[in-house]
């Protein structure tokens, strides 16, 4: 796999939602790929973030490869704890079969 470089210059296209209440995102140019990232990852609500991707040198990162990408150990920026934890809490509480009797 080819190393990704959070330096480069990216453009990030938010996914358009019907049901937009409050602020309203677009098309946005990034001068580092990794602010890209942290913006969709950490301000964009989840149902622009759905159906948006990101492009950096020509290639493009659906929802899924900018999580990995957020995710990744090689990310350079802080993350923020409460997005940290929703990400790795995305599949939900886990119950104890015993609960359920």
């Amino acid at each position: 796999m080819v190393a990704f470089d959070y330096n480069r210059e990216a453009e990030l296209f938010p996914a358009r939602t019907r049901k937009s209440r409050g602020k309203s995102f677009g098309y946005q140019r990034f001068e580092r790929a990794a602010d890209a990232i942290q913006f969709a990852m950490e301000v964009l609500p989840a149902q622009s973030l759905a159906g948006a991707y990101l492009e950096v040198d020509e290639q493009r990162f659906d929802a899924e490869g900018i999580r990995l990408l957020y995710e990744s150990p090689e990310y350079p920026l802080i993350r923020s704890p409460t997005t940290a934890a929703s990400v790795s809490s995305a599949g939900g509480p886990e119950q104890d079969p015993a609960d359920t009797a």
